[in-house]
């Protein structure tokens, strides 16, 4: 038997149903809206955005370093999980259409897997006859820090990190093209600090980063130390804030290969390290300076490992031209870290997806090699021997003193090749990445300050050393 249901029942009862699921929806969206809780460290104002990271280091100051190592480990954790790990490495890639999501994967694991923690604050304590002395590393307070386009998600997960283990809160001021993916990730990591336990706004930034943002935040007497990681110009302008600033400026990374080497894996390790999220790390190799007995072998084997080459000469300066700004001084930004599929697609070549770096012979004076590029365009330079090789490598890294790298068994020019350079990072017989702690004994981090000397800045690079003294107690010698 049948039953028919009267049509204006059935019309609520859908309507009912409809009303069930949107709630449903609603409800299920929730946790993604924070607006409740300051939308998580995003906000309107800078000065707003200081002044809720203040709030937040006063309570943290209170708080036991036990308690610092719990919030690091809901960094850690959070970056960790896969979905969180693709979205912030997937959006990074799109919105700011520089690198390669796999590279950024990696970049950002190692950020969130072995930046130091609060082990990196080592305690020194001395007694004698008057008492006792403690030397400890102690916040600083809100610091101000400056992220850049090409390593958006990697620096601010290391640098919070570091940051928060030193007792320090930080106002982060993203590149205007990467204000999602930050946006995204500070809210990320804000919620899930604030779901453990800890002092909501340990991390914040403004909606709309901008260039007076920025100088907002330097000028802030709440800000006490200021981080810049990225070109000259920025750098430059926190150096010249009359605050303690630590500055993490370009490099020019040249690699030096002598006839001792192991070629077919310095060829490898060449093209693995400078095409590394299509070249936009600043300690990706830039420029090779081989010695010419060897040469044509390293060539041949770069290839094999996934170069593409480039032997006419016109063809050359036709690339330069395309890639490079009006005054010839840097690169177009709209090919900073951009596929070299798609570089030489533009110039009217077509490659294969393996083909991941592209390299030519050139003159030491080219401006391919005495100009950082940011993306997967090497240049390749034949020098007579080792030590004009060496004398190359100093001039066109122009004395940054960031990275260097150098594939000979011979030690005594590994030793003279260090010693010159004077480099932050000086990487023997690897890929520049390894001296990320990436296949490398060692850490990561993606504020490499060599304009101040902090150099591969830790946790302790972002505190004060304090003395307290103890008079004639606590000597039981």
């Amino acid at each position: 038997m049948s039953t028919t249901i009267d049509p204006v029942v059935l019309q609520q009862l859908v309507a009912q149903a409809v009303r069930q699921l949107q709630k449903e929806g609603t409800q299920a969206a929730a946790p993604a809206v924070p607006a409740a809780r300051d939308e998580y460290g995003v906000f309107t104002t800078m000065a707003d955005a200081i002044d809720a990271s203040a709030a937040a280091q006063h309570t943290l100051l209170f708080q036991s370093p036990s308690q610092r190592q719990q919030w690091i480990d809901v960094i850690r954790q959070t970056c960790l999980d896969k979905n969180n790990m693709q979205m912030m490495s997937r959006m990074a890639v799109e919105e700011t259409e520089i690198g390669r999501y796999e590279d950024k994967v990696i970049k950002n694991t190692a950020a969130a897997r072995y930046t130091p923690g609060i082990e990196d604050l080592k305690t020194d304590a001395r007694t004698g006859e008057h008492g006792l002395v403690l030397f400890e590393y102690c916040p600083f307070g809100v610091i101000g820090a400056i992220t850049p386009t090409t390593n958006p998600t990697e620096t601010i997960i290391n640098n919070s990190i570091c940051m928060i283990a030193g007792g320090n809160t930080v106002v982060f001021s993203p590149h205007p093209r990467a204000k999602k993916t930050s946006i995204f990730l500070v809210q990320l990591l804000n919620k899930a600090l604030y779901e453990a336990g800890a002092p909501l706004n340990l991390i914040t930034m403004v909606r709309e980063p901008s260039i007076e943002a920025t100088d907002e935040m330097i000028s802030n007497p709440k800000v006490r130390l200021v981080v810049a990681t990225g070109g000259p110009g920025i750098v430059k302008k926190v150096l010249s804030s009359g605050k303690k600033a630590i500055g993490a400026g370009p490099g020019n990374p040249p690699v030096v290969v002598d006839e001792t080497a192991n070629i077919e894996k310095a060829a490898k390790d060449i093209v693995d390290g400078s095409s590394f999220d299509n070249n936009v790390p600043c300690i990706a190799e830039k420029e090779v300076f081989a010695v010419d007995s060897i040469f044509d072998y390293l060539r041949i084997n770069m290839k094999g490992a996934g170069a593409y080459e480039i032997t006419d000469t016109d063809t050359i300066e036709r690339l330069w031209k395309l890639v490079a700004n009006e005054k010839g001084t840097g690169p177009k930004v709209e090919f900073v870290g951009k596929s070299a599929k798609y570089i030489l697609h533009q110039l009217g070549i077509e490659v294969e997806d393996t083909k991941k770096l592209i390299i030519m012979e050139v003159a030491k004076d080219h401006p391919f090699v005495q100009t950082e590029m940011l993306m997967p365009i090497l240049p390749l330079v034949r020098c007579d021997n080792v030590d004009q090789a060496i004398e190359w490598a100093y001039e066109a890294e122009h004395g940054n003193r960031h990275s260097a790298m150098m594939h000979s068994t011979n030690v005594a020019k590994l030793s003279k090749m260090a010693k010159l350079m004077e480099t932050t990072i000086f990487v023997k017989n690897g890929p520049s990445y390894a001296g990320l702690g990436i296949g490398g004994q060692g850490y990561p981090t993606f504020t490499i300050a060599g304009p101040t000397g902090e150099g591969l800045t830790s946790p302790k690079s972002f505190c004060r050393l304090r003395e307290c003294v103890l008079k004639d107690m606590f000597n039981i010698r």
